[in-house]
């Protein structure tokens, strides 16, 4: 499942203590790395570059006294470096890892042949969720993995790469509440589950579901996501066995923007060969997010992503010139998904498609009525023509989308033509790829 842990391994763990504690941050603060052309941690959000500008902008942690500033390469240094005092700024060098394996966490009793042989549907039926001692130990076994991986991220916050290196792999940043935060410059990678969940009742033939993002926004404002690559690195969905006929998945979303956050600007990302990619907004339930959710999506690289880029609930969203690249038919579900009370302004994006993907499914419809798109393009093998994603969706599909989401965006950079979208994004999105 995880890097250099063999399924076997976790099908005959036994019932194991608790992991030790983690050792302190052995780096002092420091002041801004020496010899950089420019300091990225003191770098804040433009003017008018998307909803993440509503107001007192986005800042970060840029205020931060030298005394505040940290320089950490394990997952130790990271965590007491996120409890420190705010402002702060982070810079990530190098690679930094969880030091656990899943054999690490499993508890009570847990292992995953004996959970299988549990809840397989033969046995267990499909009408209800798994109970009893062996969801019990999953369900603690996941706590543990939980309490190690799920790193909080506070308010007058930024983390950021040295160079072109810096990689966050099997950790979940997870902006909570907090309001002020900027992340740059950082490879995210597989932020695996150890232990998915098995639902029956989840749709029609039952769904694994899998606990991790590797950034989950979650009740936040003032968020920008600039310049970072998003990936499953060597344990790709693609690898993953199937159990009860359905993909053991073992990664949630690559940046999920949930639970009443509000101006958001994710930029100059790269998102790749990842499944659930980006989800705005948690629950068809108004309470929490209806009036929130202002989210800018621009400039990002949607590279082999099956779905969710994104899929909307109630947010004014602006998606503008995005590359997406589009090339297995057999896999790819849906682009922007169309959700209750969304209200999505897509304009001058450029999709890619292989021949067998029919542009009449860029759309899913997940409730929604109506948006906005104008100024798309698509290429499919041969020259760019325009694309009008409401009539082709409409084409095909009952009922009709409506052409009207119902507000114009005003916080923006300068809109590419679409045409010159694919060059820009591909040159320039993704970490390492500032300036």
């Amino acid at each position: 499942m995880k890097r250099a842990v063999a399924l076997t391994a976790l099908l005959s763990l036994a019932v194991l203590t608790a992991p030790a504690a983690s050792a302190a941050v052995s780096e002092t603060p420091t002041a801004s790395p020496a010899g950089r052309k420019a300091d990225l941690g003191r770098q804040t959000l433009p003017a008018n570059d998307g909803w993440a500008a509503e107001g007192t902008g986005t800042t970060g942690g840029a205020a931060a006294p030298a005394s505040n500033t940290h320089t950490v390469s394990t997952r130790a240094q990271l965590a007491a470096a996120l409890a420190a005092p705010s402002p702060k700024i982070i810079y990530v060098k190098g690679t930094i890892d969880t030091d656990r394996t899943c054999a690490d966490y499993a508890t009570g009793g847990y292992t995953l042949e004996a959970y299988l042989a549990a809840y397989d549907p033969a046995v267990w039926g499909r009408d209800t969720e798994p109970s009893g001692l062996l969801e019990n130990a999953r369900a603690a076994s996941a706590a543990r993995q939980t309490a190690d991986i799920k790193l909080k991220v506070g308010s007058n916050t930024t983390i950021v790469g040295l160079g072109k290196d810096a990689r966050i792999r099997g950790v979940n940043l997870h902006i909570d509440k907090a309001d002020n935060v900027i992340v740059r410059n950082i490879d995210f990678e597989d932020t695996a589950d150890c232990f998915p969940q098995w639902d029956p009742t989840d749709g029609d033939e039952g769904n694994w579901n899998s606990l991790y993002d590797n950034i989950s926004v979650t009740g936040s404002t003032h968020v920008w996501v600039d310049h970072n690559t998003f990936t499953d690195g060597d344990n790709p969905d693609s690898s993953q066995p199937l159990y009860f006929g359905r993909p053991y998945q073992v990664h949630d979303g690559q940046l999920d923007i949930t639970n009443g956050s509000n101006y958001v600007t994710a930029s100059w990302n790269r998102f790749a060969d990842h499944d659930k990619t980006m989800l705005i907004g948690s629950t068809n339930n108004p309470a929490t997010d209806a009036g929130k959710l202002k989210v800018t999506v621009h400039h990002n690289h949607f590279d082999n992503t099956l779905q969710r880029l994104p899929r909307v609930r109630f947010g004014q969203v602006h998606v503008y010139n995005n590359y997406y690249e589009i090339p297995d038919a057999s896999t790819f579900v849906y682009a922007l998904g169309v959700g209750v009370q969304s209200q999505i302004f897509a304009e001058n994006n450029f999709f890619r498609l292989s021949r067998a993907v029919a542009p009449a499914n860029l759309l899913y419809n997940w409730g929604g009525t109506s948006l906005t798109a104008r100024g798309n393009v698509l290429r499919v093998g041969g020259p760019v023509t325009p694309l009008d994603l409401v009539a082709a969706y409409n084409a095909a599909h009952d009922p009709d989308f409506g052409t009207d989401a119902g507000w114009t965006p005003t916080l923006h950079t300068a809109i590419e033509p679409a045409p010159a979208v694919h060059r820009s994004v591909s040159r320039h999105a993704g970490s390492g790829k500032i300036g």
